[in-house]
């Protein structure tokens, strides 16, 4: 029987924002609202945290066993080999790659973009090819067999620490995106600095109390009538870390 499984990254170590995963959002840490908004997807998927090694991930790994989900401590520096040891310790066949800084990830467009890799003559499917849906909401789904051959094959330090580079990258794989009827990408929903905290924690504030899931088009409902919302994370670019490490780009001997 084919296997799929959600794996999520996550360390402590942010640069921009150090412990992040644990941060408090309406008396939850925040990887716990993104493990629970998951639950809710049609696929009941298994759920993995890859972790790294450093000591002080290990809170990380003692949250995993408290809320009962698998996890892997891996690389802190090669993320494309944490993923591939994660997914072939648990033996899984179809990777769901999630990132832990998503807390308002919406279980309905996760089901859309399995969905769309289940139709198969694929290799990749995501709704980020191009992004046309609030950062934050980010979704890949991929075969065991695109991310060894990656893993095996890749030498750029931007493919390691960026796991779906190589794939999206190269030319060699069958590729799928999900796209929304707008262009909602200049939309910012990921934790990275602590105005995306506050963001994330005013949107829980005014929604969360009402509907223990809410999804995208709440969050936009929400946005219409408290456009000052949008003001308080919006000078910072997507994908600025990506950027970054592509400026140190090396190849790996």
């Amino acid at each position: 029987m084919v296997k799929l499984a959600v794996i999520i990254q996550a360390r402590m170590g942010s640069t921009r924002l150090p412990n992040k995963v644990l941060a408090d959002i309406e008396r939850k840490p925040m990887i716990w609202h993104h493990i629970n908004r998951l639950n809710y997807s049609k696929y009941s998927p298994d759920i993995i945290i890859a972790t790294t090694n450093l000591n002080q991930d290990k809170k990380i790994l003692e949250l995993a066993e408290q809320y009962n989900i698998k996890s892997f401590a891996g690389s802190s520096d090669d993320v494309l080999d944490r993923y591939y040891q994660t997914a072939k310790l648990y033996s899984v066949d179809i990777i769901i790659r999630i990132t832990a800084d998503c807390p308002l990830i919406d279980p309905k467009i996760f089901d859309q973009v399995v969905d769309l890799y289940l139709e198969g003559d694929c290799d990749y499917a995501s709704n980020t090819r191009p992004p046309t849906y609030p950062d934050g909401l980010d979704v890949e789904g991929f075969s065991f067999y695109a991310l060894e051959k990656s893993w095996k094959e890749a030498k750029l330090t931007s493919q390691r620490e960026h796991v779906t580079n190589y794939i999206t990258d190269t030319g060699e794989f069958k590729l799928k995106n999900l796209s929304y009827i707008e262009n909602l990408s200049h939309l910012r929903w990921t934790v990275d600095e602590k105005e995306d905290l506050q963001f994330v924690r005013e949107i829980y504030k005014y929604l969360y109390p009402k509907k223990k899931i809410f999804l995208m088009n709440d969050v936009l409902k929400l946005l219409e009538e408290r456009p000052e919302l949008i003001e308080i994370n919006k000078k910072y670019i997507r994908n600025e870390g990506y950027l970054r490490s592509l400026k140190k780009d090396r190849i790996i001997k």
